[in-house]
Order: structure tokens, then C-alpha cells, then sequence
């Protein structure tokens, strides 16, 4: 059995939540572990979040229930009425994920039978100290740096296996590559977009995550890897210009990595072409559809390099 560290807050901030509630006394004291209970969450902006609609909606609970129930009686039917009504005000308030917690204090003033002052101040108590542990609680969630650190590099050595290999294919036409870093590199983007998605949730003052751009731009970039192999698969024969690519993406394959050297890699490319446009002109029909292909191969190499150079520029910025 695992005890996760989310289980592990929950544990401590209920105890914690309903030993306070006990020190001052409170009626209903364990209420305030049920909410506490309620509004831990995964990230700390989902924590705030939750937090302020439990609260408001607790509030507009306990207004609903003091009206109703001192007007229609404190009787079942009555109780039915007063859900009827709240359940949309706070919907259209947007604390709709606060229902279940201000259900609790509904019933406390149906259980109460009457409202008083002190039931009041009773029950505005606990929804502080339940909310208020809670998000004491959610302060701390642990660091997945490392992680995302780990999804980068096999990201990077997938990219390298993928040019080295295309580049192998060019120079001999022929490989004996599975293949298998495709699949595996597009389920890592996705795991690891999520993972840095998490941590932009849990930096309060952080609206935007390097990692989580730097996961996009290897996203769109493995995009046009893809699209770049039916060109490179259809080439069937050797030639100088398939040599010269083969070459490009093996010193592409050398330099995979967060800094950006883009800037290097567009000149020689530009030189490349150049070189494909003062080139006598194909002599057969093969070695003219292998160039074309080789043509698209590097205008799709030439948006996989400004790709990384938009990123560093505003990063920088």
C-alpha cells in the first residue's frame, strides 16, 4: 500500500483542522476536517480556486438557510425547497464546486432547529478553519523539476536517433530501424506537456512555464519530422545532394539540445540550397524526384529551425 503525499495532507489538515475546531469549542467541530477534507486539491491555484468558491458558496448557504427555514419551518420539505433554490444562485455566483461543502452547514441549521447569533458565528468559524488549513496544506506540493528534466533528455536522445538514422538511410538507402522512437517520442511530449502544465498550476505568481513551451516547440517540430518521412522513404537511390542532407541531419543530430542554434543550422541550410539551385540539371526522371523530394525535406527542415528560434526569442523577451 502506497500513501501518497496528497493522502498524507489530507490525513494531517483534517486532524489539524478538527483540533482547532475542538480548542475553540465549536458545535459540529468535526465539519471543519470535512471541509478541509473537500478543499485539498492537486495544485495550488486549483487550491485557491476551490477555496474561494467553497467559501462563498458556504456563505450564500448558510444566508439561504436562515431564510427558509425561519420562514417555510424546519421540516424536510423545506430543506427540498431551500436546495431548489440555492443550488442555481450558486451556480450563477460560480461556486458551483462549493455545493457539497455548504450542504454541510445547511444541515447544521436544520439539525440547530433555530438561528441564532452564535450558530452564526458558529458556523463562519469552521468554514475558515476548514478552508484555512486546507490551504495551509496545499502550500506545499512537491517539485517535479527533475522529472521534467528526465522527459527533456530521452526527448532530445529520441530526436538524435531519428536524424541519425535518417541520415543513415540517405547515405546507404537502406536502414534497419525500427522505428520505435517515433511512437515513444510522441507519448513523451504528451506525458511530459501534462507534467509541465502541473507545475505552471502550482506557482501562484507564474502564469507561463519554459518547460511547458519547450515541450510544444519539440511538439510542432516532431510534427514536421513526421511529415518529412514519406518524402525521405520515396528517395530510392544515391545521390550527391542525398549525401549532403545526410550530412546536415547528422550535425543536427549532434547539436539536439535547449540552446538554441538555430541561427548556424539556418546558414548552412540556406548554403545547401543554394548549392541544390546552381546544380546542373537533373538527367533523369528518378533524379529529379528524389531532388524534389529532397526540396521539401528542407523547407520542412528550414520551419523545424525557425520553430526553435521563435521560442528562444521570446524567452528572451
Amino acid at each position: 500500500m502506497k500513501i501518497g503525499y496528497r493522502t498524507l495532507k489530507t490525513g494531517i489538515g483534517a486532524a489539524l483542522a478538527l483540533s482547532i475546531a475542538q480548542w475553540f469549542d465549536l458545535t459540529f467541530y468535526g465539519s471543519a476536517a470535512i471541509i478541509t477534507i473537500l478543499c485539498i486539491s492537486k495544485t495550488k491555484k486549483s487550491s485557491l480556486r476551490v477555496s474561494w468558491q467553497r467559501f462563498v458558496s458556504c456563505l450564500i448557504g448558510l444566508v439561504c438557510s436562515v431564510i427558509f427555514f425561519e420562514v417555510f419551518g424546519y421540516h424536510a420539505l423545506a430543506f427540498g425547497l431551500l436546495l431548489l433554490v440555492f443550488i442555481p444562485i450558486a451556480v450563477k455566483a460560480r461556486a458551483k464546486e462549493g455545493i457539497a461543502t455548504s450542504a454541510v452547514i445547511i444541515v447544521h441549521v436544520y439539525s440547530f432547529g433555530g438561528v441564532t447569533t452564535a450558530l452564526i458565528i458558529n458556523e463562519v468559524i469552521l468554514i475558515i478553519i476548514g478552508i484555512g488549513v486546507a490551504l495551509v496544506m496545499n502550500l506545499y506540493m512537491p517539485s517535479v523539476e527533475k522529472e521534467l528534466e528526465a522527459y527533456r533528455i530521452k526527448i532530445e536522445s529520441n530526436f538524435k536517433t531519428i536524424f541519425n538514422e535518417l541520415a543513415v538511410y540517405l547515405r546507404h538507402g537502406e536502414s534497419n530501424w525500427s522505428g520505435s522512437e517515433l511512437t515513444n517520442t510522441l507519448d513523451l511530449l504528451q506525458k511530459a506537456k501534462d507534467i509541465a502544465l502541473y507545475n505552471v498550476e502550482n506557482h501562484l505568481l507564474r502564469y507561463e512555464d519554459h518547460y511547458y513551451h519547450y515541450f510544444t516547440m519539440r511538439e510542432k517540430q516532431f510534427e514536421l519530422i513526421e511529415r518529412m518521412l514519406p518524402y525521405i522513404s520515396s528517395i530510392d537511390a544515391k545521390i550527391e545532394h542525398g549525401e549532403k542532407m545526410a550530412s546536415f541531419f547528422e550535425n543536427i543530430s549532434e547539436a539536439v539540445s535547449p540552446i538554441n542554434t538555430s541561427a548556424q543550422f539556418l546558414k548552412q541550410l540556406s548554403e545547401l540550397r543554394e548549392m541544390f539551385r546552381c546544380s546542373e540539371l537533373p538527367q533523369s526522371r528518378q533524379e529529379f524526384e528524389i531532388r524534389s523530394a529532397l526540396l521539401f525535406v528542407m523547407n520542412d527542415m528550414n520551419e523545424y529551425l525557425l520553430i526553435k528560434d521563435a521560442l528562444s526569442t521570446n524567452v528572451t523577451e
